[in-house]
């Protein structure tokens, strides 16, 4: 058990994405984002399958088919897409379906896969690493069209862009409008805004 190592990764985690968050004007998300890690349901857990080079909730699964941690954590944080997962009554009658997630959550998951891959590939870290990571998934995660659309769109914007550049559109372009595009009947405007940005 590893208690200080992962109270470190963890914190350091928080950090970058606090910053992020407040670069972009998202200053509760930033300071609220990922407290659950702190509860004993999930830090326990962590600090014994720390590793420092991984998520210990990977390690978890491999050691016991599943992880507490993650399904604890995923239920707590609008900022992960599995938290938007419910039943459908609009596309798959009576199962499982995605639902939109609101922009300003859309958001704090970017600043999130940042902060994972700067502590995890540390000097290896580009601003392509997060766009990479997201491709390297063996399967489509289960994302609302909206989500998708507009996360990749923003992972791309980073690769090309940069981080510094990325949330200034964020910050004075998306976040204006968000309430425009939280509206999950208004595709047509979130994608000519894709197009364009």
């Amino acid at each position: 058990m590893n208690v200080v190592g992962h109270l470190k990764t963890i914190t350091y985690h928080k950090y970058l994405v606090m910053k992020g968050c407040f670069c972009v004007g998202l200053y509760k998300q930033g300071i609220m984002h990922d407290l659950s890690k702190y509860s004993p349901s999930e830090f326990i857990v962590g600090a014994r399958y720390y590793q420092g080079d991984r998520s210990p909730n990977n390690a978890e699964r491999e050691a016991i088919g599943y992880s507490s941690a993650w399904l604890h954590h995923k239920g707590r944080n609008k900022h992960h897409y599995e938290y938007w997962i419910d039943y459908s009554t609009r596309h798959v009658k009576g199962g499982m379906a995605p639902a939109p997630m609101p922009v300003k959550y859309i958001v704090e998951m970017l600043a999130d896969r940042i902060a994972a891959c700067k502590v995890y590939n540390k000097e290896s870290y580009t601003d392509e690493s997060p766009l990479q990571y997201y491709r390297s998934g063996k399967d489509p995660a289960p994302l609302h069209e909206k989500t998708r659309l507009l996360l990749e769109f923003l992972l791309i914007k980073l690769a090309k862009e940069g981080e510094k550049k990325t949330y200034q559109f964020i910050k004075k372009e998306l976040l204006p409008r968000k309430d425009e595009f939280d509206n999950p009947d208004n595709m047509e405007s979130l994608r000519a805004f894709c197009r364009e940005g």
